[in-house]
């Protein structure tokens, strides 16, 4: 009698372990499931995009979004076969971007996500679907800063998680300029840059020329861009580290928005009349491996 219980006992050990062994198969199954895969299967998508960024990401008061960036995310949903009605927007800022690629949060991030080194080692990245310049923001009355090396003894606007200050005030291979003597003030966002670039409490802003471009625009008449580009900021489309398959085909989407005509379309509808040269020719694709 007890040897048929001790063998029952194994074969229902043995059964319960299989089952788990399908459970765990069919987990490592759901979480290998490429954006691609997902964008088939459930025809719904959450993109991380910036709330807070006038002309590329913009959370209006009724609950709508607006922007550059905002309308490539579109484009690129409905080439993965994700209707408009499909996307879900998350706000992600600066700082968040790497973590919630990684932890699942957002399928894909189009918030002036510069491609550097440094976050390839983090992220993969389609792309880029823009190259923008780093340039610099100062008030509208500031005679004093003219161009970047001007900066030296300023007060220069740190956004949490931007790598911009460092292209400031480090040398390479992470900064450009190299300029001493420049005091950081801390801000959560570029949307608080500016709110205390307005204020006085700093005397700069210094990021791509379309986020800048898009501030100045919204407050006609308080900012102006010192037109002194000194880098390539390359707009990517983030995902998570190792989905080649979404990296392919998001860089055939972006080709295709560039062929038919929707990407300088875009530009023109976001950015005509901030005075900014806006580049309608499709970008450099930076590979997927």
């Amino acid at each position: 009698m007890r040897v048929r219980r001790f063998g029952a006992l194994i074969g229902a050990g043995m059964a319960l372990s299989l089952a788990l062994s399908a459970c765990g198969s069919d987990t490592e199954k759901t979480e290998a499931k490429t954006v691609v895969q997902k964008a088939k299967d459930d025809k719904k998508l959450t993109i991380g995009i910036k709330f807070d960024q006038p002309a590329l990401g913009l959370k209006k008061p009724d609950g709508s979004f607006d922007g550059f960036d905002v309308d490539v995310a579109k484009y690129i949903a409905k080439s993965l076969g994700v209707p408009e009605n499909g996307i879900t927007f998350k706000e992600t800022t600066s700082a968040n971007r790497e973590s919630f690629l990684g932890g699942g949060q957002v399928d894909l991030v189009v918030a002036t996500y510069s491609i550097t080194d440094a976050r390839k080692s983090q992220v993969t990245f389609g792309g880029p679907y823009y190259v923008a310049h780093q340039d610099t923001m100062v008030k509208a009355d500031n005679g004093s800063i003219k161009k970047a090396t001007d900066l030296k003894g300023k007060k220069l606007c740190k956004a949490a998680g931007s790598n911009s200050f460092r292209r400031i005030t480090e040398g390479p291979p992470d900064g450009k300029l190299n300029i001493k003597g420049v005091t950081l003030v801390d801000a959560s966002s570029y949307s608080e840059c500016v709110s205390k670039l307005k204020s006085g409490a700093l005397d700069a802003v210094s990021t791509d020329d379309l986020i800048l471009a898009g501030f100045a625009n919204q407050q006609k008449g308080s900012f102006k861009v010192i037109n002194d580009p000194f880098t390539d900021e390359k707009y990517g489309v983030g995902l998570k580290k190792g989905d080649t398959e979404t990296c392919e085909a998001v860089n055939k989407a972006v080709a295709q928005m560039y062929s038919d005509g929707t990407a300088k379309t875009l530009l023109e509808k976001h950015f005509a009349g901030t005075g900014l040269k806006l580049v309608t020719t499709a970008p450099q694709m930076e590979g997927c491996a």
